[in-house]
């Protein structure tokens, strides 16, 4: 592993947040600070104490300055320049082909190594804040109050930060190496890796100790402009998530397992203050910046937010629109998994469908971005034309809709990292293979079919129920709703692997439609294959560069098949 020296990965990492928008993520600091200049100055302990942030994954820049969608199923990336998709899109991932793998094991790996630092220099931070402070005054004194609420606070989210950032780390690569100290006589020494196991109950053991130590609810506190800083519930969130990928088959399924997992989902539903609930002002607001709903709404437990910009919008408006660049494109393997709410309509195969269907993927003959996406010949979005999109889709969800790119129009976007949705196709999974979808032992909220029936009752009172009662076909109808419930939010790549289904899904072509347009306007569609897609059993963990591997110096033992 890189033996990155900690305060050459903080500077890089408070650069990264100096631009964030909420004054808890300004972590502009000196950045000539040392040991001693850190424990002397109380506003490098606050940014220092900021600074374990500055690594959350936003998902918007996940691979190519965009969603990590095209990695899966989901979608297809018409941006030739699009370099790091292609190993994933191929099969040809590996130690020298790490599709910038490299710069995210170790933008995790400082998030972590910031965490360990804010630890280990604010041990004695009560007797710090009172240094050369007048107490004297009411103002004064609530002050210091506060001050040592927040660094208290700080110090239980360091320890939930370390736990989330090997939470991501091992979903990636499996077993790492554990590292949760700074300035050790062997600090220069390259640690061996952890197992999978060991870093599971490290996560779980970090988010148990420290969970009390946290503010319960942001939102509902007298310090809401905190949302955004680890909570109790985002870290029972961090827990429950863990605890689903380590009970699924990828690691060796067991009926324990799965019942620590729904165990564990069921503390973030009961827990007293969190208020958790599904948002009911639209599937599509729910993601959009420019209402409140992403630091507002009950069903949002933790999320990124990043200053106004237009990437989003850029990246992945259709090239007929001044200023898009197509992007992202949707799949129809994703688009045909939405489900009919009524009778089919060969003229029209996007009516009559599951409503998450139009607020997330823009089909042809819809209105988007002030004009009708027309795929025929020669039409604005003709697939003969340079950059149009080859499936014949577009990205709809996150993004705002008519910003005017060309005058610099910009919108706020919100990175959704856990929400009451997930909670509950969490749950519904791990309640299922743990007792099944109709059993509701005490103690538990609701059963495995309860839970699921809430995420689609929000979506469409019309959806049809699900009826499956077998623990496998309940499964599958969990596997679904997932896809098209938390479509584009970066869970479909892992879900595939944990659930040991990448293998035969992403070695199947992506999908796309082509339409002929008749004398009424009117279209008839086609499916076509766009492009092959291969996977290797191997991608099932990814390889750690082979700069990370010498630099171990054999202490980092490579994943299998690479």
């Amino acid at each position: 592993m890189k033996n990155i020296k900690l305060f050459i990965a903080l500077a890089g990492i408070v650069g990264m947040a100096s631009s964030c928008k909420k004054n808890f993520l300004d972590t502009k600091v000196d950045t000539y600070s040392t040991p001693e200049t850190v424990i002397t100055d109380r506003n490098s302990l606050f940014q220092f104490a900021n600074a374990f942030y500055a690594a959350m994954p936003y998902g918007f820049t996940a691979l190519d300055n965009n969603l990590f969608a095209p990695a899966t199923d989901e979608a297809y990336q018409t941006l030739a320049t699009a370099q790091n998709v292609r190993p994933f899109n191929q099969g040809t991932l590996s130690p020298v082909n790490p599709a910038n793998l490299d710069n995210v094991y170790k933008n995790l790996f400082d998030g972590v190594r910031a965490a360990n630092f804010f630890l280990n220099y604010s041990t004695g931070y009560r007797e710090f804040l009172l240094r050369n402070r007048d107490t004297t005054s009411a103002s004064a004194i609530i002050a210091y109050q506060n001050d040592s609420l927040n660094i208290a606070w700080f110090r239980g989210e360091a320890h939930i930060a370390r736990a989330f950032y090997y939470s991501e780390l091992i979903k990636r690569f499996g077993g790492v190496p554990l590292i949760t100290t700074t300035f050790s006589p062997n600090e220069s020494e390259p640690v061996a890796k952890k197992s999978y196991e060991e870093m599971v109950e490290f996560v779980v053991s970090e988010i148990d100790t420290y969970k009390d130590s946290l503010q319960l609810n942001w939102k509902t506190s007298n310090f809401k402009g905190n949302d955004g800083r680890f909570s109790r519930g985002s870290a029972l969130a961090i827990k429950a998530r863990v605890l689903l990928y380590a009970a699924s088959p990828l690691h060796t399924s067991t009926a324990a397992k799965w019942q620590r997992a729904a165990e564990a989902f069921r503390d973030v539903m009961v827990l007293p203050g969190l208020n958790l609930g599904l948002y009911t002002g639209g599937y599509r607001n729910l993601f959009l910046g420019s209402t409140p709903t992403a630091s507002g709404t009950n069903e949002v437990i933790l999320a990124v937010r990043r200053p106004a910009d237009n990437n989003p919008e850029v990246n992945n408006y259709p090239i007929g629109t001044p200023g898009g660049n197509s992007g992202i494109t949707p799949s129809d393997n994703l688009a045909a998994a939405y489900e009919y709410i009524g009778a089919p309509d060969p003229a029209n195969p996007y009516i009559n469908r599951d409503p998450r269907l139009a607020a997330t993927i823009v089909t042809i003959g819809s209105s988007w971005t002030g004009r009708t996406i027309d795929a025929s010949a020669g039409g604005a979005d003709d697939r003969a034309k340079a950059n149009t999109s080859r499936t014949g889709y577009y990205l709809k969800k996150f993004l705002t809709d008519n910003l005017n790119l060309t005058q610099g129009g910009t919108a706020q976007h919100n990175w959704i990292v856990f929400r009451y949705a997930e909670i509950l196709l969490g749950y519904a999974e791990a309640m299922n293979d743990a007792f099944g979808a109709d059993v509701q032992p005490a103690g538990y909220p609701m059963t495995a079919r309860q839970a699921l029936t809430m995420v689609r009752n929000r979506a469409s009172n019309s959806l049809p129920a699900v009826t499956a009662s077998s623990v496998a076909d309940f499964r599958a109808a969990i596997k679904q709703e997932r896809r098209v419930e938390l479509a584009f939010e970066d869970h479909r790549y892992w879900d595939l692997l944990r659930w040991n289904d990448a293998e035969t899904l992403l070695n199947q072509p992506i999908r796309g439609v082509t339409v002929t347009k008749n004398p009424d306007n009117s279209f008839n569609y086609q499916t076509i294959t766009v492009a092959a897609r291969a996977f290797r059993n191997a991608m099932y963990l990814f390889p750690f560069t082979q700069t990370e591997i010498s630099n171990s110096k054999g202490t980092l033992e490579q994943n299998p098949g690479y």
